[in-house]
C-alpha cells in the first residue's frame, strides 16, 4: 500500500487594505499583499524557480474555477489570453511571462497587451506581477518560516472608466464595480494559498528537466 505524502498548509495573513492608484491620465495600479507562514522543511521544499512557475499556474487555475468557469485561459507561445467563455471574447491578453528569480525571492510578470477591458491607448502599457520575498513579518511559530506574497496590476488602462466627459462617472463606476471584484479575487486567491495547493504547470518551463529546453512558452 502506498502513502500519500501528508499535504502540509500554511498561515495566511492578508495585509488590509488594498493600495490602489489613479493617475491623472486614467492609468490604475493596485497592490495586494499577504505574509505567508508555513514549515521551514516545507518552504525549503517548494523554494525554486519550479515553483514560482506552478505559483503563476495556480492563480490562473484559481480564476477560472472562481468564475464557475465562465472565465478561461488560453495559452499559446506568445500570449495568455483571458476569455469569456470562448473565444473571440477576449478580455485581456497578456504576453508570455517573464521571470525574475534570486536567492531572496522570485516574480513573475505579464505584460498587458490589449483586450475588451483595456482602452485602446493603454495597450501594451501595463503589467500583472506576483512576486514572493522571503523574510516577510512572522505571523506563526517560530519554528516557522514567513514570506511575503504580492500581487500588483500596474499601469492599466480600464475601458469601463472611458475618457473625456465621461472619464469622471466612468472611474467612479471602475472603482466600484472591476477594481471592487479585483480586489475581492485577489483576496481569496492569497487566502487560498494556506493549502500549499502549487498545481504543475501548463508548459513546464522552470522544471528542472526542462530547463532552457522549451520554446520560451511557460505558465
Amino acid at each position: 500500500m502506498v502513502r500519500r505524502r501528508p499535504r502540509q498548509s500554511a498561515r495566511v495573513s492578508v495585509r488590509e487594505p488594498a493600495v490602489s492608484l489613479a493617475a491623472a491620465d486614467g492609468a490604475v495600479t493596485t497592490r495586494q499583499i499577504a505574509d505567508v507562514s508555513l514549515p521551514e522543511g516545507e518552504l525549503e521544499r517548494i523554494w525554486s524557480a519550479e515553483y514560482l512557475e506552478r505559483l503563476a499556474r495556480t492563480y490562473w487555475r484559481f480564476l477560472e474555477r472562481i468564475s464557475l468557469g465562465l472565465l478561461r485561459v488560453i495559452y499559446t507561445p506568445q500570449s495568455r489570453d483571458v476569455v469569456l467563455v470562448r473565444n473571440p471574447l477576449v478580455l485581456l491578453r497578456f504576453s508570455a511571462p517573464e521571470y525574475d528569480v534570486s536567492a531572496d525571492g522570485g516574480a513573475v510578470t505579464w505584460r498587458i497587451d490589449r483586450g475588451l477591458l483595456v482602452i485602446p491607448r493603454g495597450r501594451g502599457r501595463g503589467f500583472l506581477r506576483i512576486a514572493v520575498r522571503r523574510g516577510g513579518r512572522p505571523v506563526g511559530p517560530a519554528d516557522e518560516a514567513t514570506v511575503t506574497v504580492s500581487s500588483e496590476v500596474a499601469n492599466f488602462y480600464p475601458m469601463i472608466a472611458g475618457s473625456g466627459r465621461f472619464s469622471r462617472v466612468g472611474r467612479v463606476l471602475y472603482r466600484v464595480t472591476q477594481l471592487r471584484i479585483h480586489v475581492i479575487v485577489t483576496n481569496a486567491f492569497l487566502r487560498s494559498l494556506a493549502r500549499l495547493d502549487l498545481v504543475p504547470s501548463v508548459v513546464g518551463t522552470l522544471e528542472p528537466a526542462r530547463e532552457g529546453a522549451a520554446d520560451g512558452a511557460s505558465t
